[in-house]
């Protein structure tokens, strides 16, 4: 099977500009642990929620909610980002991909075309995947 069999397509991304408080609301309403970056249709980078806690020191200070957004506000996303990226093409074979997840110990893996984004892969993907092959589980 390949990623382009089971990756999300339409994916949330941040602009290199936005707040960093744009991609907490972003995870927090979605429910979602990682947002690919783009500067115009380029990837260049991404964050995951895991960027989010380290950012959120100020909370774990003391500030209040009000405050720590404020702080959020005042940093970009290009300041915060992962720019050394593990992609994979729409053709990679599910299984490679699951090995290169494992090895480098990420979650999600950008899929890209011509340095274009044109989905994602995530652990929650290939485990609901898995899910469907073994006759559906139980959400």
């Amino acid at each position: 099977m390949k990623i382009k069999d089971i990756m999300v397509k339409e994916v949330a991304t941040l602009d290199v500009n936005d707040e960093l408080s744009l991609a907490n609301d972003i995870m927090r309403l979605g429910r979602i642990r990682h947002l690919p970056v783009v500067d115009g249709q380029t990837l260049v980078g991404i964050i995951s929620e895991r960027d989010l806690f380290r950012s959120s020191l100020a909370q774990a200070l003391g500030y209040g909610s009000e405050a720590t957004r404020q702080m959020m506000k005042g940093i970009r996303i290009k300041d915060l980002m992962v720019t050394n990226l593990i992609t994979v093409s729409p053709d990679t074979e599910m299984l490679a991909a699951i090995q290169l997840m494992l090895t480098r110990k990420i979650g999600c893996l950008p899929v890209v075309e011509n340095d274009r984004l044109v989905g994602l892969i995530t652990e929650t993907d290939i485990l609901s995947q898995y899910c469907k092959e073994l006759g559906g589980c139980v959400k």
